[in-house]
């Protein structure tokens, strides 16, 4: 039987796909209907149904809260004046009060490094994912665990994915491009390793490759406490 996890704010499945590949039962949780997510659903505020269920019947917790408040986007002329919730702090505490295994992820930046508290990079070089002409696939994302993870090695690349001047240029960013949005909705999919998404669902996804490596040391700090 599989031990099951249950992922918080989880958009239309990317983490979910790795944790399963590793070897989880996932249950999704998302305040939005997510018709394309690949397993078992349930459309709830994330924070109040752990609230409500302690995760009872579960062996991990991934939670992916809102990134809106931490990305570097929020500084473009349109968004400055926009507020934001501090996402974050609210749902590590909740993690934290069920005394069982979890993770937290979110954007790489400064605001999120700070409230993430200990966190570890992961990108697509450390993992091989490129796009189909050979380009790499950054997409960093912070992780946040509750035992000490492992990451794969992490290769020196230029530059940083950030929007040339007003995103004049949307289609293309430094050594690699833009995930989701029409243009490049169909490169990404095989960038990631997901088919199931739409453009839009993809550019907030994690590619699952992320959360298998990270599921497999969940799985090996659940199988010790045993």
């Amino acid at each position: 039987m599989r031990p099951r996890l249950l992922d918080l704010f989880c958009g239309a499945g990317g983490a979910a796909m790795g944790y399963h590949r590793a070897g989880f039962e996932v249950v999704g949780v998302d305040i939005n209907p997510q018709p394309h997510y690949p397993f078992e659903f349930v459309q709830a505020d994330a924070i109040e149904y752990l609230s409500e269920t302690m995760a009872v019947g579960f062996d991990a917790i991934h939670a992916s809260p809102p990134c809106q408040y931490y990305t570097r986007l929020r500084t473009l002329p349109w968004l400055r004046d926009k507020e934001y919730w501090r996402s974050i702090p609210p749902t590590m505490a909740a993690v934290q009060a069920t005394g069982i295994p979890w993770c937290v992820e979110n954007v790489d930046s400064r605001a999120a490094k700070t409230d993430l508290e200990t966190a570890w990079i992961l990108c697509g070089t450390m993992f091989g994912l490129q796009w189909e002409d050979g380009r790499p696939l950054y997409r960093h994302r912070l992780f946040s665990m509750s035992d000490f993870m492992l990451a794969p090695s992490h290769p020196k690349h230029e530059g940083v994915l950030v929007p040339g001047p007003l995103l004049k240029d949307r289609g293309r960013l430094n050594n690699g491009y833009v995930i989701g949005g029409h243009q490049n909705g169909l490169r990404a999919m095989g960038a990631m390793g997901i088919d199931w998404m739409t453009g839009s669902e993809l550019s907030q996804a994690i590619p699952p490759a992320y959360t298998e490596w990270i599921g497999r040391q969940l799985l090996a700090a659940i199988e010790s406490a045993a």
